[in-house]
């Protein structure tokens, strides 16, 4: 084998050949793929050595490029980036303030409904929901937007929900959402991003696999896991770097045991995971800290939580029944009750009893 080799490197026309025919072949390569991007009038100014006329689409471009749908959708609040494929949303950014964490907005006017911007051919629909074993999970989360009826209402549009995990999405992922309100109380401006993933996963044949449940008639995709990335600044004129945090998190049942310490990833492995890279303006090796060094990201705990809800529901407690049954589940789950809550039960009380009495009445006339 050494023998011809040599001979052929010895040859020099071998290689003047050799160079010779990769640069025709180049040429030619070239030339071939310039007539295919090419219109044919272009094609044919160019052969006859007249002035080439103004630039026009290529060939390629004649009835237009596919379109996917990707590109940036605004509303009053939030932002998104759509999956006509997976009938989801891939991100949604959001900014929050303690202004708009604040007002009189309530989800109780609003309803689950297609995005009119989305074609109908690609949107998620609600009965797709129906009897999946899944619930309407937002990305961007009403409680965000209590500052505009509209605003809030937009965060129901199915482009903004994903299918999630019931226990996660009044759980864990509620939790996460309350925790970067509460950031506003320290940070002036606090800008989110959340989205849907489906990330491989090892088989028993030791090989990784994509794969995902579809629900409803559109086969809306189920995302294995959810991304939240948070930035938060102190203020507009703080010297202090920003702060950053990025988290994955299963869309599964999460107790109260896990801190979200425990889910959170690096900004660059999470870009890599996703293949979208965040606040691409911000210098994020430079001019970032680590939200969770600086903020310790703590969750509330059980009794923090069960007490928060139990506030909730007794302000939307529409009749003394109702009222009283949240104190009592209150006390069922163990939890203690505070000062603050049993001064809100009284005062929901006296709102109710003069409403329930008639009622009441009626009933035992009749």
């Amino acid at each position: 084998m050494a023998a011809p080799i040599s001979r052929l490197v010895g040859s020099g026309r071998f290689f003047t050949g050799f160079l010779a025919g990769t640069v025709i072949g180049a040429a030619g390569a070239g030339l071939a793929a310039r007539k295919l991007l090419l219109n044919p009038e272009e094609d044919s100014a160019s052969s006859t050595g007249r002035p080439a006329a103004p630039a026009k689409e290529t060939i390629l471009e004649q009835y237009g490029f596919p379109v996917s749908g990707t590109q940036a959708r605004c509303y009053t609040n939030h932002a998104l980036s759509y999956d006509q494929a997976k009938r989801g949303p891939r991100w949604v950014i959001e900014h929050i303030s303690r202004n708009k964490t604040r007002g009189n907005a309530d989800r109780r006017h609003c309803k689950f409904r297609p995005d009119p911007s989305i074609p109908p051919a690609f949107s998620a629909d609600n009965e797709d929901f129906l009897g999946s074993g899944w619930s309407r999970g937002h990305m961007a989360p009403a409680g965000n937007n209590k500052f505009s009826t509209e605003a809030m209402q937009e965060t129901f549009y199915l482009s903004n929900i994903v299918p999630q995990n019931f226990d996660n999405n009044a759980g864990f992922w509620n939790r996460m959402e309350m925790y970067c309100r509460e950031l506003t109380e320290r940070f002036d401006d606090v800008w989110i991003v959340s989205g849907p993933l489906t990330l491989p996963q090892m088989g028993k044949d030791g090989k990784k696999r994509v794969t995902y449940e579809v629900i409803g008639k559109d086969n809306v995709a189920v995302p294995s896991h959810l991304y939240k990335v948070i930035l938060a600044r102190r203020s507009l004129s703080s010297t202090e770097p920003l702060v950053l945090g990025a988290f994955v998190v299963p869309n599964d049942a999460i107790g109260f045991r896990p801190q979200l310490t425990e889910f959170q990833v690096s900004i660059h492995d999470l870009e890599k995971m996703t293949g979208i890279v965040f606040f691409p303006r911000l210098d994020k090796s430079k001019d970032t800290k680590n939200l969770c060094e600086v903020d310790k990201c703590q969750l509330l705990d059980f009794q923090e939580f069960m007490l928060y809800l139990g506030k909730r529901k007794i302000q939307g407690a529409r009749t003394v029944h109702r009222l009283e049954k949240v104190l009592s589940e209150l006390k069922e789950a163990g939890v203690q009750v505070d000062e603050q809550l049993l001064s809100l039960y009284k005062q929901k009380r006296e709102q109710l009893t003069p409403v329930d009495q008639p009622e009441a009445q009626k009933r035992k006339s009749g």
